[in-house]
């Protein structure tokens, strides 16, 4: 049930209604909108206080239909934003990203990803430190030494982190070091787990198990939510098909339908939901483009020799051609109409029209070297842990390359083809400096 109370209710009749609630034995939930409060109720036999309809400052009273009841958007139709420490996911805040290592392998490797998945622009770093593996004798994480480390990478970088607790018993040890508690998707069904991270301060952010219907994947965050953290993020991981292709099949649709259904902020797990690297972009873009709020990839130094998921790591140079396409995605605005390109004056034969041609890209050539030497110095006055590029600058040059459309014999659309690919390979040369970098900093 969904009480509802009028727009400026006093915080006397919200009280009253509440106390009217937990004097018959149901538990009151309150959700406070920027219009009004909503009081989601539970328990069992909820008819017994639909007389609360008539007390001062209610303006309806709901049955709620839906299994579901805290989760659903009839008891909270505003989308709930989550915090992670300086981080914040859901309505109102930019994509965030999360990316790290799927385990923790050592000091090194933690912080070597850590610098550069911030420079590129993640807003959290995951890493495993308790890992439940398929096979008992994969590589089961370093533990209480792999939360130190991240806790470390926290300090550093001062990005929040995120760790998968495997164990009721974790949940008090996880939040001394981690900002945000993982559910995996092989714990969406331990309820005690559930009501354990429930019963956290800390955000938590739960996996779609692979055999579930996003009824019970919702019901699995009723738990926590049902225990008082109100704070859940749900991580669509991908769920088990008859398809060989892939590792699993990335239930893309599930991020409209949850819009449609609950107020919980959804990010999405390319790595795990596809199982192959070079299929993780693609379903990042089409993550991002579907509405989810964030995105958790994996990312390893040197992906062929990771300890776990080696085949669906990406390397660095990878995990920042994700970043630069999601920033295009971001930036990108509808185009116009393409007029019929002009023809080139012809004043001379095709041999000089060749010569003239090598000589221009002679020119080209040199200015490409030039341009890519300066943003080589921008890279260095910024330090190896910063950008070397400026999205906003960069897409005001490009508005500034295509401006005079018609002018020439370039449409608008091939002039930003062309100058993206000119960022593109500067950024390239940026992150193979900053790699340089970081590979010689003394630890």
């Amino acid at each position: 049930m969904i009480v509802v109370m009028r727009w400026g209710a006093s915080s006397e009749e919200i009280d009253e209604v509440r106390r009217t609630i937990e004097t018959n034995g149901l538990e009151a939930f309150l959700s406070v909108g920027e219009e009004r409060t909503v009081i989601g109720v539970v328990g069992p036999e909820v008819e017994r206080v639909e007389h609360i309809a008539s007390l001062p400052g209610v303006e309806q009273v709901i049955r709620v239909s839906r299994p579901y009841k805290l989760a659903s958007r009839e008891h909270h139709p505003d989308r709930t934003t989550v915090r992670i420490g300086p981080t914040q996911v859901g309505t109102g805040a930019d994509l965030v990203v999360m990316a790290g290592p799927c385990a923790v392998e050592s000091r090194e490797q933690l912080l070597d990803t850590a610098r550069w998945v911030k420079r590129e622009g993640a807003g959290v770093i995951r890493g495993g430190s308790f890992k439940p593996r398929t096979s008992p004798y994969a590589f089961q994480g370093l533990g209480v030494e792999a939360l130190e480390l991240l806790a470390e990478a926290r300090a550093e970088t001062g990005l929040p982190v995120v760790s998968e607790v495997t164990d009721p018993a974790q949940v008090e040890l996880f939040e001394q070091y981690v900002d945000l508690l993982q559910v995996g998707s092989r714990n969406m069904h331990n309820f005690v787990l559930l009501r354990a991270v429930g019963q956290s301060r800390k955000p938590v952010l739960l996996k779609r198990g692979f055999g579930a219907t996003i009824e019970e994947w919702l019901m699995a965050a009723e738990y926590i939510l049902s225990s008082g953290n109100s704070n859940v993020i749900l991580c669509e991981r991908g769920i088990r098909t008859f398809e060989p292709s892939t590792r699993n099949t990335l239930d893309i649709s599930a991020v409209a339908v949850l819009r449609e259904l609950t107020h919980l902020p959804i990010v999405v797990d390319p790595s795990h939901g596809t199982g192959h690297r070079a299929l993780v972009r693609p379903m990042a873009l089409a993550a991002a483009a579907v509405g989810a709020d964030g995105l958790i990839i994996e990312v390893h130094p040197d992906p062929p020799r990771a300890r776990s998921d080696a085949e669906q790591s990406l390397s660095f140079a990878d995990f920042g051609d994700v970043m630069d396409d999601l920033r295009r995605l971001e930036f990108l605005r509808g185009g116009k109409g393409s007029p019929d390109p002009r023809p080139a004056p012809a004043p001379g034969g095709v041999e000089d029209l060749r010569a003239g041609i090598d000589d221009l890209d002679e020119r080209i050539a040199a200015l490409l070297h030039e341009r890519t030497a300066l943003a080589l110095r921008v890279q260095e006055e910024r330090g190896a842990d910063g950008h070397g590029h400026d999205v906003a600058r960069e897409r005001e040059l490009i508005a500034r390359a295509t401006a005079g459309e018609g002018a020439g014999s370039l449409t608008s659309d091939e002039l930003t083809l062309v100058f993206e690919a000119i960022l593109r390979a500067s950024r390239s040369a940026q992150r193979r400096q900053a790699a340089s970098s970081l590979g010689s900093r003394p630890e």
